[in-house]
Formats: structure tokens, sequence, C-alpha cells
């Protein structure tokens, strides 16, 4: 089984097809070489080489934000909660 590819690599990866196709190897050669099909080379494309694509690791790390802050808010929630139950002499 074939594991997945982070974001790094496919980028070298598509830098060494941009490379290939300079040298005049068609996108179906260039696919053939990396062992991969030609649809899945057009997606890293898209998904990888947009105008002002965001970093390396950008959308991981505000993946990890995101989560921590969630972690963080249903925190605050529990003891608001354990407050208003504590005001109101619930326990």
């Amino acid at each position: 089984m074939r594991r997945r590819l982070n974001a790094e690599h496919i980028r070298t990866l598509l830098q060494q097809v941009k490379a290939d196709r300079q040298q005049g190897l068609s996108w179906a050669d260039c696919a053939r070489k990396l062992g991969v099909c030609q649809m899945t080379l057009r997606r890293w494309r898209a998904r990888f080489e947009k105008a002002g694509a965001e970093p390396v690791g950008r959308s991981d790390d505000l993946e990890v934000e995101v989560a921590r802050l969630k972690r963080l808010v249903a925190e605050l929630l529990l003891e608001k909660q354990m407050l208003q139950d504590i005001a109101q002499k619930k326990w």
C-alpha cells in the first residue's frame, strides 16, 4: 500500500516536472516518470501551483491552531457553567 506524500515532497516533484517539461517531455512522460497517473499530476498542479498559494504547512498549522482554540473555548464554557451552578447553589 502506498503512503500519502506530504506537501513539501509534492512541491519538489512538481519542480522536477517543470524542469522535465522545459526539456521537452510530455505530461504523460512526466507522470510515468514519477509513477503517478496524469490526473494525479493535474490535481497536484491545481492544488500546489496556485498563484499566491499558501506556504507549505500553513494549512496544517491553521488546523492545529483551530483545534487548540476549540479546546480552549470548551474548557472556558465548562468553567463558566460550573461557576453559574455554584452561584445558584445547585451543588
